[in-house]
């Protein structure tokens, strides 16, 4: 049952694509273009954040554990 369901869900993508292509016309190249340039866009900077944080809280834990107690 999964396999039909995964079947269906695949070919509604295809025809969704197919769509887009005949709607895109000559203009399908640019707006592949855009469509991945964007993508990257947003992967490359939601990286770039993950990073900074990761780097932010490692340096905090650093100061919490190198700082003096009081007794």
């Amino acid at each position: 049952m999964t396999n039909i369901i995964r079947i269906l869900a695949l070919a509604g993508v295809l025809a969704l694509a197919l769509m887009l292509a005949v709607v895109a016309g000559d203009f399908g190249p640019w707006y592949f273009a855009w469509l991945v340039g964007t993508t990257m866009i947003v992967l490359i900077s939601t990286a770039g954040a993950v990073l900074f944080e990761t780097q932010h809280a490692s340096r905090d834990m650093i100061d919490e554990q190198s700082a003096p107690t009081e007794i």
